[in-house]
C-alpha cells in the first residue's frame, strides 16, 4: 500500500515535463479544431461554385456532340453511369448516386438514370448540385448529390487525426528532449547548493550559459552576498557587544569585591558610587542592544493612532526636568494637536536617543531645541543643540554601530545614532545631519512618510 501511495503521490506531484506534455497536447487539439474549420469553410466555398461538376459536365457534353447518332449518345450516357457508380464506391468520401438525362435539340428525352425522375423532383433541389447545359446536338443535364456537413466533418475529422498522431510523438519527442535539457542546468544548480556546507555564503559558481538561467543564478549570488553581509555584522556587533559589556561588568566585579573589603565609611561610598554607575552603563548597554535587536526584526512595527505633538510633550516632560537639573534647557516647537497613524516604541527610540545624544555630549548652559511639523509628505522632526557639535570628518560615521567619535567626553557605547538610523528606516524614513543651534553643535532632522506616520487632516484621537 505505501509503494502505490509513493507511485500516486509522484505520479500527482507537478511535473514540468507532464505539464509540457499536456500543453503540447491541448495544442494540437486546437490545431486540429482549426484545420477541420478551415477545410470546412474552404470546401463550401469550392462547393459554392462547384467547379469539379462544371468542368466534368461540360468535358461530357463536347464528347457527345461528336456524334449525333441517338443509339450511340445513349451507350455513352450508359457507360458514363456506370464508370461513375463505380468510381463513387471506391471513394469513401462519395456519398448517394450521380443522376444522368440527355435530351436532342427538339426536347426529346435520349437517356434517363433509373432515379431521374425522383431526383429532378422540386423538392430534392436541396440535395443535388446541378449541372444543366446544351451543346451543338444534346441538352445535358446531371445532378450530382451533395455532401451533408455531418459525412464531410466525420470524413475530414478522422483524416486530420491521422495525420496528427503521426506527428504528435516526433514534436513530443523533441519538446520533451528540449525540457529536459533546459532543466539540467537546474538540477546542476540544485546540486551544487545541496552539496554546499551550511556555512558557505560564496557566490553558486554554476555557469549561466542561457540567458533564462542567468537572472536566477544573479538573484542568488546577490542573495548570498546579502546573507554574507548581514552575518558578517552580525559576528561583528557581537564582538562589539561582549567587548562594551565586558568593560562595565569588570568595573562592578571590582567594585563589589572594593564593597566587600571596605574598612571605612568613605571607601564604602565610594565603591558604592563606581557601583550604581558601572550597573547603570551595563543597563543602558543593554537597553539598546535589545531595542536595536527589536529595531533588527523584519516587517512592519505595530502602528496605531496617537496624537504625535501630545505624545512628544508627555514623553520629553520627564527630560526636561532632568535637564532643568543639569543647567540645560530643553524646548519644543510643535503645534497643539498632530493625530496620525504611528509607531509609538520606534518614535520613542528615535526622540529618547536624539535627546540623550544631544544631553550627553553638551556641557552646562547648552540649549536642546526639539521641533516637530507635518510636512507634504508625512513628517519632520527635528533635535538640534549649541554644543561642541561634530566634526565634518565624522559625519559619514557617526550613524555606525559602536562609533563614539573623537570627543573625549562621550559616554555611552556608541549606539545611540545607530538606533536612530534603523528606527527612522523601519518607519521608513530617514536621518540626516543638520546645523544646529546659533552657528554652533549639530541637529538631527527625522523625516518620516505616510507609510511611517501617516498624518490625519483631522479627527480627534482615543
Amino acid at each position: 500500500m505505501s509503494s502505490l501511495q509513493a507511485l500516486w503521490r509522484r505520479i500527482a506531484e507537478p511535473s514540468l515535463v507532464r505539464r509540457s506534455t499536456g500543453s503540447m497536447l491541448l495544442v494540437f487539439l486546437l490545431i486540429w479544431a482549426v484545420l477541420l474549420g478551415y477545410v470546412y469553410m474552404e470546401n463550401r466555398r469550392y462547393l459554392s461554385e462547384a467547379p469539379s461538376l462544371q468542368q466534368f459536365g461540360d468535358a461530357l457534353l463536347v464528347a457527345l456532340d461528336e456524334t449525333p447518332d441517338p443509339a450511340q449518345a445513349r451507350a455513352a450516357m450508359a457507360a458514363t453511369q456506370r464508370w461513375t457508380a463505380i468510381r463513387r464506391t471506391q471513394d469513401e468520401r462519395l456519398s448517394g448516386v450521380v443522376e444522368y438525362a440527355l435530351r436532342d435539340r427538339g426536347g426529346r428525352l435520349v437517356f434517363a438514370s433509373a432515379g431521374w425522375t425522383a431526383a429532378d423532383a422540386p423538392t430534392s433541389a436541396e440535395r443535388y448540385w446541378r449541372y444543366d447545359r446544351s451543346g451543338a446536338h444534346w441538352q445535358l443535364q446531371i445532378l450530382n448529390p451533395r455532401r451533408t456537413t455531418g459525412a464531410f466533418l466525420r470524413y475530414n475529422a478522422g483524416s486530420l487525426v491521422r495525420y496528427l498522431l503521426i506527428a504528435f510523438p516526433l514534436v513530443l519527442l523533441a519538446v520533451w528532449l528540449t525540457v529536459r535539457a533546459s532543466l539540467r542546468p537546474l538540477e546542476q544548480l540544485a546540486r551544487r547548493i545541496e552539496q554546499r556546507a551550511a556555512d558557505d555564503l560564496d557566490p553558486v559558481g554554476v555557469p549561466a550559459r542561457y540567458r533564462e538561467l542567468r537572472p536566477l543564478v544573479q538573484a542568488l549570488d546577490a542573495m548570498l552576498q546579502r546573507l554574507r553581509g548581514t552575518v558578517q555584522r552580525e559576528r561583528a556587533f557581537v564582538q562589539d557587544a561582549a567587548h562594551e559589556i565586558r568593560t562595565p561588568l569588570a568595573v562592578i566585579n571590582a567594585q563589589a569585591h572594593v564593597l566587600a573589603q571596605a574598612q571605612d565609611a568613605a571607601e564604602r561610598s565610594q565603591a558604592e558610587a563606581q557601583l550604581n554607575r558601572a550597573i547603570a552603563r551595563t543597563s543602558h548597554l543593554a537597553r539598546q542592544l535589545l531595542d536595536l535587536a527589536a529595531l533588527d526584526r523584519p516587517g512592519p512595527g505595530a502602528t496605531r493612532r496617537i496624537d504625535v505633538a501630545q505624545w512628544l510633550r508627555a514623553h520629553l516632560a520627564g527630560t526636561a526636568q532632568a535637564a532643568l537639573r543639569e543647567g540645560r534647557e530643553l524646548s519644543l516647537d510643535a503645534p497643539d494637536s498632530l493625530p496620525g497613524e504611528a509607531d509609538p516604541a520606534a518614535l520613542e527610540s528615535i526622540v529618547q536617543n536624539l535627546v540623550d545624544n544631544a544631553m550627553r555630549h553638551g556641557q552646562g548652559g547648552t540649549t536642546i531645541a526639539v521641533s516637530l511639523r507635518a510636512d507634504p509628505g508625512g513628517l519632520a522632526l527635528e533635535v538640534r543643540d549649541d554644543g561642541p557639535g561634530i566634526d565634518r570628518g565624522q559625519h559619514a560615521l557617526v550613524f555606525e554601530r559602536f562609533h563614539r567619535g573623537a570627543d573625549p567626553r562621550a559616554g555611552g557605547a556608541g549606539l545611540g545614532l545607530a538606533i536612530v538610523r534603523q528606527a527612522a528606516r523601519r518607519l521608513g524614513g530617514s536621518v540626516v545631519i543638520v546645523d544646529g543651534l546659533h552657528g554652533r553643535g549639530v541637529g538631527f532632522r527625522v523625516s518620516l512618510p505616510q507609510g511611517g506616520a501617516a498624518l490625519l487632516a483631522s479627527g480627534p484621537c482615543p
